[in-house]
Parts: C-alpha cells; sequence; structure tokens
C-alpha cells in the first residue's frame, strides 16, 4: 500500500469513528462516511474495506491499543503475568477513557438490543478474540508454572469480568466514581486479586 492509499485509508477510519460514534452502527452508512471522508464517490471506500463490518472492525482495533496487543499478541506469551495483565488493563482503560467512547458505546448496546445479528457480529470480531488470546496465554502460564492448573476459559472470563465496572463507569455509568476509585487502582487490586488465587501451591 503507498503512502497516499495509506492515508486515505486513515482518513476513511477517522472519518468512520465520527459517523458511527454519533449515528451507530446502523445509523452510519457508507454513503455519509465518504462524505464526511472528503471522498467524490462512496464506492471508493469498498476499495479499502470489502463490507460495512469489516469497516467498523478497522474502527475499533485503531482507537484501541487493547486490541492491537490482543491480536497481535508477539512475545507477550512469554512475559509474566503481572506485567501482561497489568499492561492489558492499562490499555484496556486507555481505550474506554477516548471521548467519544462512551458515545458509540451507548448506541452500539440500544443497537444489540435490537439486533442479535450485531451481538454476534461484536463477540465475532472482538470479545471471543480478546477471551481465546487470554485463554491460550494463561495456559501458556500453566505450562511455564506461573500458574496453578486450572480451567483457563473460565480464568480468561473471570480476568474481564473484574474489569468491567470501572470501564462501566467510565462509559455509561459515572456515579459508580463517587467511591474515587481510579482505573490504575482498580486494575493494580484486580490483578493481584486474581494473580493470587491462581499461584502454583506446594504440590504442583
Amino acid at each position: 500500500m503507498t503512502s497516499e492509499e495509506t492515508e486515505r485509508r486513515e482518513q476513511i477510519v477517522d472519518a468512520a469513528f465520527v459517523e458511527f460514534a454519533h449515528k451507530g452502527f446502523r445509523g452510519a452508512t457508507i454513503k455519509s462516511i465518504a462524505k464526511a471522508a472528503g471522498l467524490q464517490a462512496p464506492s471508493l471506500i469498498y476499495w479499502y474495506f470489502p463490507t460495512k463490518e469489516a469497516l467498523f472492525q478497522a474502527v475499533v482495533e485503531s482507537h484501541s491499543p487493547f486490541l492491537r496487543t490482543v491480536f497481535e499478541p508477539g512475545a507477550l506469551m512469554e512475559q509474566p503475568p503481572e506485567e501482561v495483565l497489568l499492561a492489558l488493563a492499562r490499555s484496556y482503560f486507555e481505550m474506554v477513557e477516548q471521548s467519544e467512547l462512551p458515545r458509540l458505546a451507548r448506541l452500539i448496546l440500544s443497537e444489540i438490543v435490537r439486533r442479535p445479528q450485531m451481538a454476534d457480529m461484536m463477540a465475532e470480531k472482538f470479545l471471543l478474540r480478546v477471551l481465546n488470546f487470554l485463554k491460550t496465554y494463561l495456559a501458556h502460564q500453566v505450562e511455564l508454572g506461573r500458574l496453578r492448573s486450572h480451567d483457563t476459559r473460565a480464568s480468561a472470563r473471570a480476568f474481564i469480568g473484574m474489569l468491567i465496572p470501572q470501564a462501566l463507569s467510565l462509559l455509561l455509568f459515572p456515579a459508580i466514581q463517587q467511591d474515587g476509585l481510579t482505573s490504575e487502582e482498580h486494575l493494580r487490586t484486580a490483578v493481584t486479586i486474581f494473580l493470587h488465587g491462581l499461584a502454583p501451591t506446594n504440590r504442583e
């Protein structure tokens, strides 16, 4: 891809983010996104993204260091869990603290309720991929002897579950923040509790 094509792709993704954030997945059309991106023809978008779903996925990934880390784990598999889980949690909160994300989250959640296919897409493109990474990573840490043997399907879900209340306070329910707990305090405590429960025992 040439530098001009890369710049045009980024231009489309940036315009799509604003459109999705203000109109939701259903309300933002290829035509409206093309107009916002300054394209002469909406069909130009399909040169870079074969479907609207593919464009939406690119939008979410481009604004999420958390997802980029999970989808391209690289050397993370060999790093200790106290470092990896803290880094993942931090990048997760960096994602949800973006200014336009609360609006986008509210619109997407409302569409998920009305359109089961939207829920399926979100699960397949994002949630399952995150859980699969965590399951694989935690299983490898068990093999390395850093964690005790356990069902990593459950621990992967448990770890994500520990982050959700703080994320919801940032996205949808600011009243939860009344106790003054910061994201950094939350993630450090959550990771400590999580790893304490999975620490190897003397019998292993």
